[in-house]
């Protein structure tokens, strides 16, 4: 359904679409799945009506791209029968000085992207006490491009590290086959990082380097310690340690941060029953969830049968 109200454009300049197309080359990507999978992921997202996705740096345009879709959505379709004929009426009553200010005010914004003119509509809008709640909603809908909100446009949550590495030097993710897994096993975990690239200028071990052409240096911004940096930071440029050094504490840390992950999920492995019954639960809670969603957008949309 949603399909069939993104322009083609939208999806075209999704930015992992581009970047993909470039680093797997040797992969035919020209395909209707490829180009349209992020609207899956959008549709699994307003399906539910998420308020928040906690995503990593690279994937925020894609949280910006469902706003898109949902923002359309509801203006294709959140509108009431005669809504822009009762927003004229409202518009009216007014007076003819705010009417005309409104009016301006309102192509200001949609077609300049005027924020302030936005800004002073809204609160033009506000201060109109003798209009009825309905009448200011219908305002505010026809100032926004919108009407009522049957999907929700959710917002991206960040962590302070929010965009993790790969073993490459690129982003981390598995179509680049550069990831550590959580569950990964302490000597293979070791080995991906000791044979991890690092500065090309550092050709031999009294050749100093600066860790912001090594990608192990992006492993301990998120792991190490200030101290911890700072010893690697100047060991690096100064030639005071080798990549092998370097790169030690940077293993022991994400392997203590994988323990207890690993602990916690020897667990689960061990009592499938214990698995199949929390998935079983969440299904059902997210099955109501879509079920609700699917009802009042079929319903505006009018396939409601």
């Amino acid at each position: 359904l949603l399909s069939m109200i993104t322009p083609l454009g939208w999806l075209e300049r999704v930015p992992t679409y581009k970047d993909q197309q470039e680093k797997l080359s040797s992969k035919d990507l020209s395909t209707y799945g490829f180009l349209g999978y992020p609207l899956l992921q959008s549709a699994d997202i307003l399906i539910y009506r998420a308020s928040h996705v906690p995503v990593g740096e690279d994937q925020v345009p894609h949280i910006e791209f469902t706003r898109e879709v949902a923002r359309r959505f509801n203006h294709l379709y959140g509108k009431e029968i005669g809504f822009e004929e009762k927003a004229e009426e409202a518009i009216k009553k007014l007076g003819s000085k705010k009417s005309q200010l409104y009016r301006e005010l309102r192509t200001a914004y949609q077609e300049g992207g005027d924020d302030q003119a936005l800004a002073s509509a809204q609160a033009l809008i506000d201060e109109q006490q003798s209009l009825s709640l309905g009448d200011k909603e219908r305002l505010m809908g026809f100032l926004e491009g919108g009407g009522k909100m049957i999907l929700i446009e959710p917002e991206y949550m960040l962590t302070p590290a929010s965009k993790m590495i790969g073993l490459d030097g690129q982003k981390m993710s598995k179509s680049y086959n550069n990831t550590i897994s959580l569950r990964e096993a302490p000597n293979e975990i070791e080995k991906k990082i000791r044979t991890m690239p690092t500065d090309p200028a550092r050709i031999r071990r009294t050749d100093p380097g600066d860790p912001k052409n090594c990608p192990v240096w992006q492993l301990h911004a998120v792991y190490s310690d200030d101290k911890t940096k700072e010893w690697v930071e100047h060991g690096c440029k100064n030639a005071d340690i080798g990549c092998i050094e370097c790169k030690q504490p940077a293993i022991e840390s994400i392997l203590k941060e994988l323990k207890p992950i690993q602990e916690r999920a020897n667990h689960y492995i061990d009592s499938p029953d214990v698995v199949k019954s929390v998935v079983a639960e969440g299904c059902e809670k997210a099955r109501k969830l879509a079920r609700d969603t699917m009802r009042d957008v079929r319903e505006v949309m009018g396939v409601n049968f």
